[in-house]
């Protein structure tokens, strides 16, 4: 396998790649995550020069990206499916364009070993590869908008006790940790020591996720899961009884002892206006002395003010008390780049644009901990999730992942969210259409939850935070600082290494 060239080895990478991605929830393979990387660094090690490890790099991630986000052509083939053939394309695109990342850590990493005959040892070679690895997984982060779908890290998800070191360097530096301990098989006897790390890891996590669970002094909350389908989401005719079902869910037993019903991202089938007799009706769905937080497409009633994808707070005079615009929209999903200027663009896509949001926010609620909300695709981005100003209290995501169905998209979302949650150290709502709508502690671990394409409700206290993070706090200077020590470590090791065959 070390001796292929051209097609064949970027064939063996693109399969590795694909089989690298069945480790990911909600399957969590984790051997195919070892198998995946080993092959990996075996191509990399055995690449003549930059630009073949590029290459090889790029074939890998282009496998790899491909099944981890197939689940993005489901939301093409929702009824009418008017661009389902565009389905194809623009997935097989996505993943050739996301593939350039790994395929960067290559010829970087290949580049510098070269330069650097001293980085010869095996064990010098696995981390330097590691160190470019986890800094292009953060370049896909945040370039060109940023994509941080399913980072390395997130092959742990199955383990509670093996993310909690998010919690220290964020994801990002748990999958530089993830990227060490997968490829310890190609290190050699050194395997070992990565196996240390990785007992490590568990045994730090285990004290953390073994921490009691305590909200029952909590606010008591109340996520409504309405499982509609998106096909039926926005028909005129079908208006009045989603909205009738949403308020007669919200308001089952218990509804007096609530303090706020929770429904997901766009749950009115229509645009919410100022003075909107529906917000009478919604109205019902806030509890006594509480509030009802919905996800809604919030217009101005001025015409071309614009629509923003938005987390309304009513409380139960209908009254619109506090609201937060989603500022990270979804790229030809939400909006369309230079839409005003390419409006024949505009309707081959097939939708406009929501207006972008000002800023995050932490909204101060009497009766309620501050919060701040995330609204869908917000939630994937690390150090990305608060307001600014004093520290929130808890997290709210709302998301319609509707559009995606029964495919790993969903599981993959919830991953994400749970991730942030031992990042910030700070609990979780999330309020799904058709699931997985969830309570998660500042442990990521969850309480409770409805799975997906299930109607109904959950009536959980509000978990407490924890004692703000390092991560919470600092973000990604940590991140920063976890590289250098990486960075200083591999200097110090190759004075030591002595030449290895491959």
């Amino acid at each position: 396998m070390k001796n292929l060239t051209g097609w064949r080895a970027a064939g063996v990478a693109f399969i590795a790649g694909a089989l690298a991605a069945l480790a990911m929830p909600p399957l969590q393979w984790l051997p195919l995550a070892v198998l995946g990387v080993v092959v990996f660094v075996w191509q990399w090690d055995a690449a003549s020069g930059p630009k073949s490890a590029l290459w090889r790099g790029w074939a890998w991630g282009l496998g790899h990206f491909a099944v981890g986000s197939y689940w993005i052509l489901d939301a093409f083939f929702v009824p009418p499916a008017d661009y389902a053939f565009a389905g194809p394309p623009i997935v097989i695109g996505l993943a050739a364009l996301l593939g350039f990342f790994p395929g960067l850590a290559g010829a970087a990493a290949k580049s510098a070993a070269l330069r650097w005959p001293r980085l010869g040892g095996r064990h010098c070679r696995l981390l330097l590869l590691a160190i470019a690895w986890t800094a292009t997984e953060w370049l896909r982060g945040h370039v060109f908008t940023g994509y941080p779908w399913n980072p390395l890290g997130h092959v742990w998800a199955f383990a509670t006790p093996l993310i909690q070191s998010a919690a220290l360097f964020g994801v990002y530096g748990l999958g530089l940790m993830s990227f060490l301990v997968l490829a310890a098989p190609a290190a050699g006897w050194r395997a070992s020591i990565a196996a240390l790390v990785l007992v490590g890891l568990a045994g730090f996590g285990g004290q953390m996720a073994m921490a009691p669970v305590n909200a029952a002094e909590g606010p008591l909350v109340r996520i409504v899961q309405p499982n509609t389908p998106q096909a039926e989401k926005w028909l005129p005719e079908n208006r009045a009884t989603q909205l009738a079902k949403l308020v007669e869910m919200s308001r089952r037993a218990g509804f007096d002892r609530l303090s706020a019903v929770v429904w997901p991202e766009t749950a009115p089938p229509f645009i919410v206006e100022p003075g909107s007799p529906a917000l009478k009706v919604m109205a019902a769905a806030a509890p006594p002395g509480g509030y009802l937080l919905t996800g809604a497409a919030r217009g101005t009633g001025i015409r071309g003010d614009g629509v923003w994808n938005s987390l309304l707070v009513i409380d139960p005079t209908g009254a619109i008390v506090a609201h937060y615009d989603k500022v990270h929209l979804v790229p030809l999903g939400e909006y369309i780049p230079f839409h005003r200027q390419l409006a024949p663009v505009a309707g081959f896509i097939g939708r406009g644009s929501f207006e972008e949001g000002e800023a995050r926010v932490t909204l101060d609620l009497p009766g309620l901990p501050s919060v701040s909300p995330v609204i869908c695709y917000e939630v994937i981005f690390p150090a990305a999730v608060t307001g600014p100003g004093a520290r929130p209290r808890w997290l709210l995501n709302v998301t319609n992942d509707a559009w995606f169905g029964l495919s790993s998209g969903p599981y993959q979302h919830l991953a994400s969210a749970r991730m942030r949650a031992v990042e910030e150290g700070l609990p979780m709502v999330r309020a799904a259409n058709t699931g997985v709508s969830a309570i998660i502690d500042a442990y990521g671990r969850v309480l409770a939850a409805l799975d997906m394409q299930q109607e109904g409700v959950i009536d959980h206290p509000l978990p407490v935070a924890r004692d703000m993070t390092p991560y919470g706090r600092w973000g990604d200077w940590v991140l920063l600082v976890l590289l250098a020590a990486a960075t200083i470590v591999l200097v110090v090791s190759s004075r030591f290494a002595k030449s290895e065959n491959a």
